[in-house]
This record gives structure tokens, sequence and C-alpha cells, in this order.
């Protein structure tokens, strides 16, 4: 299964998508500080997940969330983040 996801920082109002394999060894890579990208945002709650039986599907999901606009808006919608 992989996984793509939603995170939110508890920090500031800040949102990181991104996709994986394992998502609970994931989030606590986020959550630890061993993520580059979100390092200096953290603590994080996990606000959205969705499951894909392929890598690939998973990565074009992520791939699309994060470079449409309107569908990272319609997600956003969705789940009641603004």
């Amino acid at each position: 299964m992989h996984y793509v996801y939603l995170l939110k920082s508890e920090k500031e109002n800040w949102k990181y998508i991104g996709s994986c394999a394992d998502l609970r060894k994931r989030f606590f890579e986020h959550s630890g500080g061993k993520v580059r990208s979100t390092k200096s945002r953290k603590p994080y709650m996990l606000e959205y997940y969705e499951a894909y039986a392929s890598k690939a599907t998973a990565l074009k999901r992520e791939i699309e969330l994060k470079s449409n606009n309107s569908e990272r808006e319609k997600l956003y919608k969705r789940i009641f983040i603004n």
C-alpha cells in the first residue's frame, strides 16, 4: 500500500503534501525533524491521507496536488482546512 498524506504544522499555518509506502514511519520522521523540508515547522498533525495500491498512482496524485492549485483547494475544502 502507498499513501499520499497531508500534514499541518501545529506551530504555524503551513501544510505539507507527500507520499510514502509506510505512513506511520514517515510521520515519525517528519515529527522527529529528520526531513529537511519540514524540520523547522514541527510538530505536525496528520490531517488527511489517501491509500493507493501502487506507488505510481500515489506519486501521480502527489504531483497533481502539489502542482494543481484547484485540485489542492478542492482537497482543502473537502477536509475543512482553511
